[in-house]
């Protein structure tokens, strides 16, 4: 069922209520604490976006495969918006890109059981008919902005869903490793096998290419020396010029 509410602070932290079930969805026209990756916040002009929260109980897949989800839905945004005649790719870990411009960001918030996933928040904002954005955001575009003209957020909101009850149901039915859910986002990462620059924690940069993800979500990096490498998520930073 979809709750559609005028204002809220949060989408996720409402969806945590456990009144809400298995593809429920919590949508808001404005948040005012809408929050993202790294801490950071989600800015949104109010009733021009699509922010909202899907509730999933994931508990067929245990802690260790959690980063599924995430292509789960990553997979399901990008298939949404190439209805809409959009050539996405999935920034690791959580956002959506058209070229080097941010449409979407994603925000996964789990809750476990002693061996496998119970809960999962999957918190979503998706520019759909803004055209002006805060200046602090480095590089935002929308769908408005890519098709030039506005589109109904109720829509792209139905296209996701039955995008992402396919994708997942894929995902509940697998039963070997080597699944097309894994394939088919390495296949689509944005900056897949391309030289770029990339910082450390500690600031040092170095280039080096994509060369997919490891089964746990970890990026693999291959440098100029031909070095591989795993990073896990805040080990390692796009720079985005």
């Amino acid at each position: 069922m979809i709750y559609h509410l005028d204002i809220t602070s949060s989408t996720n932290d409402d969806a945590r209520d456990e009144k809400y079930r298995e593809g429920d969805v919590v949508w808001a026209e404005f948040q005012t604490a809408g929050r993202g990756q790294r801490g950071h916040v989600w800015h949104s002009k109010r009733g021009e976006n699509l922010t909202f929260s899907v509730v999933l109980e994931p508990t067929f897949l245990p802690i260790t495969e959690q980063f599924s989800v995430s292509e789960v839905v990553a997979l399901s945004l990008v298939d949404t918006l190439a209805e809409y005649g959009i050539e996405a790719r999935i920034k690791w870990t959580n956002d959506i890109y058209v070229g080097d411009k941010k449409l979407v960001g994603i925000l996964i918030e789990h809750s476990l059981a002693p061996t496998s996933l119970r809960r999962t928040i999957v918190g979503i904002g998706i520019n759909i008919n803004q055209t002006e954005f805060d200046a602090s955001l480095p590089n935002p575009v929308s769908m408005a902005q890519l098709l030039g003209r506005e589109l109904k957020a109720e829509e792209v909101l139905h296209c996701f869903l039955k995008h992402l009850q396919r994708n997942y149901a894929t995902l509940r039915e697998i039963k070997n490793e080597e699944n097309s859910i894994h394939q088919r986002y390495n296949k689509l990462l944005y900056r897949l096998e391309e030289y770029h620059t990339y910082a450390l924690p500690s600031g040092e940069r170095f280039r080096a290419k994509i060369l997919g993800t490891a089964p746990n979500g970890a990026l693999r990096l291959e440098n100029e020396k031909g070095t591989i490498k795993d990073y896990l998520f805040k080990e390692v930073e796009f720079i985005i010029f």
